[in-house]
């Protein structure tokens, strides 16, 4: 393995680039796919974007998903096609051009031609694909842009065609009239999903009007309530509910007579006379709607009726511009949408222009089903000639002439404006009108049992949006406007006659060209419109020309599981062996969109779901909980936040929160920096301290790292090297546990809290044994079980977080044979190996007994570094304590600075035990109950309380309480004659530690030590030493009596050697010729003044010894020093390992040959001979 640089140096985003680059360069891509092409299908569908703007952080989000789910299928043995779609017609596209081009209305398109029109749309489809592959390829996305698909090829739009004409047949298309939300900024109707997607806060008028009753005795008139005077002059009935009491009432100062609901008399204005005028008439006030006046002073009621008894009334119409329909119009109808919280209970009826109104006019044959509707407004949201008055001028502006005009006439009652919640186009940002338009419909109505029942047989992360939200959309789905009076889109297959007799629909385009006798090379309007084809009932009956309507493009992405793949012309084995798809995935958005569209036409088209499995994502917002707006710029770039962190650290950071979940996600630039911080950093530490020791065997001469076989690491008798191995194997059963259901949001914190005990429980327990300092088996068993558990670790993360594990990846392989050339084409780990849920929860649980004992030192004022003398442990459970105070008791006690721990079962000996009620889990389920289930909980004995912990369930008051029903706490409880301040103990529910805090003078000095090895440390790490850097370190006392620090030298001698893994030297064996790479002096450090030195490795001889050589020539032995101190120390040492620890030394001019023993003449470090000398005297 390649040495690496330390985590400051390392640069994510830089080394993610490098990837990228070498993905690329050996085609990693398409390499997988040729890989796994042998294996089963796993079919995803990936809903199509617009590429006429640039990707956000919901397309990285819903691609990321994406990616871990395909990823994680390819490593698990599936061949996964993977290609990007492109949604290229529709709305946005036209308005778009609309815009650019300064048209206002259809008329302005047909003058430029429709093809000129559909050209300059196509021209701007793939204006931002460049940027699009771009950014999906950063994140690191692997999908084919190459073989992409999109909606307005012809290939998809034949499949298009396909899906229509089987709907046909099946008689689920039908043409009507439908009032849908219309944008008249876009021209074009709204689909409900679309017209949901922006409302405003807007004021609007409201105004009552009269409409007098034809033959009434009283000359009584109804009052309707509005808030469109638009649509007064297209008023075709009024409707009231034939349920409620309707009065007759009087105006005592103004003698009108009314009729209005009872229960709505207080809407009617209050007017009360002022003064009298000279001539006689009177000043009124009237009062808002927004008031409650008392009407009893103002009418008197004359009759009461119920609502049926009004139907079939007739009454004078407000504007004569439908008089040609006063046969069948301006008459009362009944129904039980008229409501009683608002208005006057009788409501108008402009059948053009709700959908409630059309629906009951039609009910009571005011009009007749078809396409005779007369719709008094056009495409532009003007006014035709047939309202002459306001012709040609657009809706909105009119209200306050037809209230004017409404005044005028005398029939106008109240007045006002108030501000509500008002639907605006999504492109436009115009105003929705509501108005029927003739459409093509789909009858899913007839469908919605098999929709409801197919909705069964899908699989939802997360399950409540499948059941509650699209449920609920599915159960009130209602029929579907699929065409739209556009250009840009692809043409209905419809050719009809002009006496609409003869309907011939195309199912392929060999059929239109078989029919038409004409070659087809677009299916695009101006390509097909021309084409006519003769009538089968000859000559006489002319020919047929395709029905000039395009289909809604949610049609289109719809037919995507076909179109894609051009079904059924081609790939039919393909779609037939694998249908339903296995996943999607989208926003929460698309329960009313795509993933609407997709169960319908499925269901209508084969009686299937589309898909198996699908991941809906909540909407990524701003900090500030803000949608993202460019505008107002409350959001980081993504290019921006991935140049400066990384893709990586950003894919974890969205999937690692409630935005997996279908909730919304504030994005905060320093969450993806906490990624990196939290999850990255100590990561790559834990790999580079890999690579660090790997790498030193080689420095120190031993044989290269490489990995031990994994069956010999299974037997390893290290408790860790068990728990470790234990704690991967249930990582990988529960990665693929999850990962199989799709429940993303697990898996990552999951993830997190591995390498977290990666870093903070192996490597930090096991620093000496991967140093090499308990003998070089020991540590490459260490290693190798490092080595195999950061390897298990990158595969299992590869889908979430494909660069990094890549660049790991690749340096690991290099001591591995047969290990395939890039992560991304191994196979997902699968469970080897025996898992020990007992050392894991033993682990867990040490952890939590360090936690917990670290909390009471801080409490008490007690620095880590000041020894303590006890601490017991307190569990019921044996095999636990026998861990704890077995094979984990010295983790324990290093971790601590601990002296001693004693075991214990009796979990009465330091604790008293007290019952709660779970208040949050019992107050819903026990309701008035739960006073007295409390009590008696409350009043529990220890002897009870542990009967009930042993049985896990308990009876109170009738009520079967479960061990997650109570609360068991364990409180201290000092044993006699000990102080509080003196002993402590914290409990988290299962484990009680008890830390005896009482000063030992015993173990002043090994506190002293740990001190003094803190400072090297420190110093160290001050230097810019690496930890594989070789160094020797010396202590030089600067007090006056030395005595006390050799004292305290040699009686902690063993703990400063294993924690440094080299003796401190005495400053007296210092060599003069030694290279000194750092020295700090330290006072008051438990009254010791002292300095260390750092230096780099030196020779060291025994001058006695070299004098003997040369029988005493002093002159002789200083030579031979010279000589070797002018070696290179690497060569050197190696000299001396090939001579069995002697060298010959004869090619000094003027000295005799010697042989030099390594040990006896020369030492190659200061810590060798000192530590000669130390047994020596011994």
């Amino acid at each position: 393995m390649e040495d690496v640089s330390e985590g400051k140096d390392f640069s994510f985003p830089s080394q993610e680039e490098k990837i990228l680059a070498w993905w690329d360069e050996i085609s990693a891509f398409k390499t997988q796919l040729e890989q796994t092409k042998h294996l089963p299908e796993y079919i995803f569908y990936d809903g199509p974007p617009f590429a006429t703007g640039l990707p956000h952080y919901g397309h990285i989000l819903a691609g990321t998903i994406k990616d871990i789910v395909t990823r994680y299928q390819s490593m698990t043995g599936h061949h996964v096609t993977r290609r990007f779609g492109w949604d290229c017609h529709g709305l946005p596209v036209e308005h778009e051009i609309d815009q650019n081009l300064g048209i206002k209305s259809r008329e302005d398109v047909i003058k430029m031609g429709i093809e000129n029109y559909n050209e300059e749309c196509r021209g701007i489809v793939q204006r931002y694909v460049g940027e699009w592959e771009k950014t999906v390829r950063r994140v690191g996305r692997w999908i084919d842009f190459e073989n992409d698909y999109k909606t307005m090829d012809l290939k998809f739009m034949e499949s298009v065609w396909w899906v229509f004409a089987q709907l046909f047949k099946k008689g689920l298309v039908y043409k009507g009239f439908k009032v849908m939300p219309y944008s008249t900024g876009c021209k074009t109707p709204l689909s409900n999903f679309e017209a949901n997607s922006n409302y405003k806060e807007v004021p609007d008028p409201e105004i009552i009007v009269t409409f007098p009753v034809i033959d009434d005795p009283d000359g009584a008139s109804f009052v309707a309530w509005t808030t469109t005077p638009w649509t007064l002059p297209s008023n075709l009935a009024l409707c009231v509910n034939a349920k409620f009491i309707y009065v007759k009432v009087r105006n005592k100062f103004t003698g009108k007579v009314f009729v209005v609901a009872e229960s709505r008399l207080s809407e009617l204005p209050v007017e009360k006379v002022k003064k009298a005028l000279s001539d006689g008439a009177s000043v009124s006030k009237q009062k808002t709607s927004s008031g409650k006046p008392n009407n009893v002073e103002t009418y008197e009621v004359l009759d009461k009726f119920p609502g049926a008894s009004l139907v079939g009334r007739k009454y004078v119409p407000l504007f004569d511009y439908f008089s040609d329909f006063s046969h069948v119009a301006f008459r009362v109808v009944a129904d039980d949408y008229v409501k009683d919280d608002s208005g006057t209970g009788i409501v108008h009826c402009a059948p053009a222009f709700g959908e409630d109104d059309y629906r009951v006019c039609m009910k009571y044959g005011i009009i007749s089903k078809g396409e005779n509707l007369v719709v008094a407004v056009d495409d532009d949201g003007c006014f035709t000639e047939r309202v002459f008055d306001f012709s040609k001028r657009y809706v909105k502006d009119v209200d306050k002439d037809i209230i004017q005009a409404v005044k005028e006439k005398n029939r106008l009652v109240k007045s006002g404006s108030f501000t509500h919640s008002y639907p605006f186009c999504w492109r436009s940002d115009t105003p929705l009108i509501y108005r029927a338009v003739p459409s093509w419909f789909v009858a899913v109505e007839k469908i919605k049992d098999q929709l409801l029942e197919n909705n069964k047989q899908t699989y939802w992360v997360p399950d409540f949006v499948k059941e509650k939200r699209f449920h609920n959309w599915l159960e009130n789905a209602k029929d579907w406007a699929i065409s739209r009076s556009r250009f840009w889109g692809t043409p209905l297959p419809l050719w009809m006659s002009e006496d609409g007799e003869e309907i011939v629909v195309m199912d392929s385009v060999e059929k239109l060209e078989e029919l038409s006798g004409v070659r087809v090379t677009d299916l695009h309007r101006h390509k097909i419109d021309h084409i006519t084809i003769p009538s089968s009932r000859g000559p006489k009956f002319g020919v047929l020309r395709r029905v000039e309507d395009v289909f809604d493009c949610w049609f289109e992405s719809g037919s995507m599981p076909y179109a894609y793949i051009h079904y059924p012309f081609e790939n039919t084995e393909l779609f037939e062996n694998n249908f339903p798809g296995h996943f999607v995935a989208e926003g929460l958005d698309q329960t009313r969109g795509w993933f609407y569209t997709l169960m319908v036409l499925s269901t209508a088209l084969f009686g299937k779901p589309a898909f198996r499995n699908l991941i809906c994502n909540g909407l990524v917002l701003a900090e500030d909980g803000k949608k993202m707006s460019k505008r107002l710029k409350n959001y980081p770039a993504p290019a921006e936040v991935i140049d400066e962190y990384g893709a990586d650290a950003l894919r974890l950071y969205i999937i690692n929160s409630p935005v997996v979940r279908a909730e919304p996600l504030r994005f905060k630039k320093e969450g993806v920096y906490g990624v990196v911080k939290d999850v990255f950093l100590p990561w790559y530490n834990a790999y580079r301290f890999l690579v660090q020791n790997a790498k030193r065997l080689e420095v120190e001469g031993l044989a290269p790292f490489t990995p031990v076989s994994q069956q010999i690491l299974q037997s390893s008798s290290n408790v860790i090297d068990q728990w470790i191995n234990s704690a991967t194997q249930s990582l990988v059963h529960f990665v693929r546990q999850e990962m199989d259901s799709y429940r993303l949001y697990t898996v990552v914190p999951y993830l997190l809290k591995f390498l977290d005990n990666l870093t903070n429980i192996y490597v930090r327990f096991n620093r000496k044994r991967l140093k090499g300092r308990t003998g070089d088996s020991d540590c490459r068993t260490a290693l190798s079980t490092l080595y195999y558990v950061l390897l298990t670790a990158c595969k299992s993360m590869a889908p979430f977080t494909p660069f990094f594990t890549e660049v790991l990846y690749q340096n690991l392989r290099k001591v591995a044979d047969g290990s395939e050339q890039s992560i991304h084409f191994c196979s997902f780990p699968e469970v080897e190996g025996k898992r020990d849920e007992r050392i894991e929860e033993s682990v867990n649980r040490m952890m939590t007994i360090i936690d917990l004992a670290r909390n009471i030192r801080v409490c008490h004022n007690k620095p880590l570094k000041m020894p303590l003398k006890e601490i017991v442990v307190v569990h019921p459970d044996e095999d636990f304590l026998e861990d704890i105070a077995g094979k984990l008791k010295e983790y324990v006690l290093e971790e601590l600075n601990v002296r001693s721990l004693v075991p214990c079962s009796d979990t009465l000996k330091y604790a008293t035990l007290r019952a709660e009620p779970d208040f949050s889990v019992l107050g819903k389920r026990l309701g008035k109950s739960m006073g007295a289930v409390a009590k008696e909980v409350k009043a529990l004995s220890t002897q009870d309380i542990l009967s009930f912990e042993k049985a896990g369930e308990i009876t109170i008051a009738g009520h079967l309480l479960k061990l997650s029903d109570i609360k068991v706490t364990r409180e201290f409880k000092p044993p006699s004659g000990v102080k509080v301040e003196e002993m402590d103990a914290k409990g988290d529910g299962d484990v009680l530690v008890v830390l005896d805090l009482r000063a030992d003078e015993s173990l002043f000095e090994a506190g002293v030590a740990r001190e003094i090895v803190n400072r090297i440390q420190k110093l160290r790490k001050k230097s810019a030493l690496e930890p594989t850097d070789l160094v020797e370190v010396y202590f030089k006392s600067l007090d006056d009596d030395e005595s006390n620090s050799c004292e305290l030298l040699e009686s902690q001698e063993d703990y400063i050697k294993e924690s440094l893994g080299s003796p401190l030297l005495p400053y007296s064996v210092l060599p003069p010729h030694a290279v000194i790479l750092a020295e700090e002096n330290f006072h008051g450090v438990s009254n010791l003044s002292f300095s260390i030195i750092l230096t780099r490795p030196a020779l060291a001889f025994d001058t006695y010894s070299i004098l003997a050589l040369y029988n005493g020539n002093a002159s002789f032995a200083q030579g031979l020093k010279t000589y070797l101190l002018m070696r290179d120390a690497h060569n050197l040492k190696a000299e001396f390992q090939r001579g069995d620890g002697k060298i010959k030394v004869g090619c000094v001019e003027g000295l005799p040959l010697v042989e030099v023993v390594l040990g006896e003449h020369i030492f190659l470090s200061a810590s060798n001979y000192f530590s000669m000398q130390k047994v020596t005297q011994q």
